[in-house]
């Protein structure tokens, strides 16, 4: 699941460096950072709740 986290956010973070990169596709840009941000807070919910469990 890390793995996969840090995959996206790569990903997201290309297709916004793609987008300021090439003018014409600055909405491209917005989308980037918006499922960067939107990756960053899913990944931090989900390990955060695996570190923090309880052991029994």
């Amino acid at each position: 699941m890390k793995t996969l986290i840090v995959v996206l956010l790569l990903a997201w973070l290309a297709v916004s460096l793609l987008g300021v990169i090439i003018e014409g596709l600055l909405w491209l840009l917005v989308i980037g950072l918006v499922l960067l941000a939107a990756t960053a807070l899913f990944g931090w919910l989900k390990l955060g709740r695996r570190r923090s469990s309880p052991t029994s």
